[in-house]
């Protein structure tokens, strides 16, 4: 192939993957929208919703820049956390929590490891001494900016043993699967609705809210409890087995 018919190709290819980009961010811009949906719920006033929209187009951009047909991969799960993380980088960036709300989660924190599991905000409004709508909204916060993390901060899942780990992943994947199964099970029924929807039928919290009769506030608040109590709920199930 001579060096003219070369740039050629090269050329016609780049045009197709430039609009292979415009396209998926033209079709994927409501998927923004979908995503700071059930992210945020009842954010406070200070906080600029269209910035973290802007934010999120970026990380749509960012992926569909980078994203390749071939892989086989559907776009939006390749998308997702691009999205996902750059609305948590803004929000972190322009909208930090208040220093009295970052003193609270730390006593939080500190008393959580003295408690007996599962965690609720019940028992933590007991053992630190704040109320619990301070505690829910405390979880709240930290479960909106830090997701992939915060229930960690209070209390750790045991790392399993080095030994026989391959060949005891699949029997721990599946008895993992079954323990979360039951601990959904004990959730109360408002928790166990909201968690369904929230993680099974993909819904935003708006629309939690409207079929539940709940503020998005609300919802954001019942999530974290929800989400506290499964966590901690598995852990202590796990010990017991």
């Amino acid at each position: 192939m001579s060096v003219g018919i070369q740039s050629a190709v090269r050329a016609y290819h780049q045009v197709c993957k430039a609009d292979l980009r415009d396209q998926l961010i033209l079709d994927h811009l409501s998927f923004v929208r979908h995503i700071l949906g059930r992210m945020l719920g009842g954010l406070p006033e200070h906080v600029d919703s269209e910035n973290l929209e802007s934010a999120g187009i970026l990380g749509l951009v960012e992926a569909a820049g980078q994203y390749d047909p071939g892989r086989g991969v559907a776009f939006t799960t390749f998308a997702y956390r691009r999205i996902k993380g750059a609305i948590v980088d803004e929000l972190r960036r322009n909208c930090p929590l208040p220093q009295k709300m970052l003193q609270q989660w730390s006593l939080i924190r500190t008393k959580s490891v003295t408690l007996e599991l599962p965690l609720t905000s019940e028992k933590l409004a007991d053992a630190t001494g704040l109320t619990i709508d301070q505690v829910e909204e405390c979880m709240a916060a930290m479960r909106l900016t830090r997701p992939e993390n915060w229930t960690e901060e209070l209390y750790e899942i045991p790392n399993p043993s080095e030994r026989n780990v391959e060949a005891e992943a699949v029997s721990t994947r599946l008895e993992q699967r079954e323990i979360l199964i039951e601990a959904i099970a004990q959730l109360p029924d408002n928790m166990r609705n909201a968690i369904a929807m929230y993680h099974y039928e993909d819904m935003r919290m708006k629309e939690i809210g409207e079929v539940m009769e709940l503020s998005e506030s609300r919802v954001s608040r019942l999530l974290a409890e929800a989400e506290l109590r499964l966590k901690t709920t598995v852990i202590r199930m796990m010990k017991d087995h």
